[in-house]
């Protein structure tokens, strides 16, 4: 999971930064309120790739997704970039978990024939 994740935060990271440059060139923005909120979720789609296994990163990383789409009433093509990376996000956990449960079992069988020995074939 922490894989899948971690490429879609970090995707993320670009896109914000890319929309923070769109936005700078709204003159009804002030350019320190853009770039403060951009690197702060910046920040935060970073800071998540280290935390999504940990109790509370894949809330989080749900947070950062809404922060994405609502972001889209300042740069209007983020609603559609933020409901494409929110899907991203939730087939990145989804699908993490499975590989993560099929590697899980993996590892047990090939422990179990380990222990087993090579004449218990």
């Amino acid at each position: 999971m922490r894989m899948l994740c971690s490429s879609t935060l970090i995707g993320e990271f670009f896109v914000i930064g890319f929309a923070g440059l769109v936005a700078m060139k709204d003159d009804s923005l002030a350019m320190s309120t853009v770039w403060t909120v951009c690197g702060v979720a910046m920040l935060l789609s970073v800071l998540l790739c280290g935390m999504v296994t940990r109790p509370g990163g894949v809330q989080l990383g749900w947070a950062l997704q809404i922060g994405l789409i609502a972001s889209g009433f300042f740069v209007p093509v983020m609603f559609v970039l933020g409901a494409v990376f929110a899907v991203l996000w939730w087939a990145s956990v989804h699908y993490g978990r499975k590989v993560d449960d099929i590697k899980a079992r993996w590892a047990e069988s090939q422990g179990a024939q380990a222990t087993a020995g090579p004449d218990a074939a």
